[in-house]
């Protein structure tokens, strides 16, 4: 079964709220990146990978990390893989 985008995006939001506990996520904008709306460094992107492969086993190879930019690109590209993956 397909996961809804609207799951993705908080599943994304929760790593991110691990991740990022005092950045305010209320006003993240769909199609701006991360780095550019969040104090995100490099580690960070990377502990979001990682908590993607550790929470729903979603493997992200370095080439692809580019697609993970924004909300709407993550979403986009975590669409087919998270088949089955989130609790409705």
């Amino acid at each position: 079964m397909l996961v809804a985008p609207e799951e993705i995006k908080n599943v994304i939001l929760d790593i991110l709220s691990d991740i990022a506990p005092d950045e305010d996520l209320t006003d993240l904008k769909d199609e701006i990146n991360f780095r550019d709306q969040l104090e995100l460094d490099s580690m960070d992107f990377l502990d979001i990978v990682m908590e993607l492969r550790k929470r729903y086993s979603v493997n992200v190879p370095e080439e692809d990390y580019p697609q993970l930019a924004s909300m709407e690109s993550t979403v986009s590209y975590l669409t087919p893989k998270m088949v089955d993956c989130v609790a409705s």
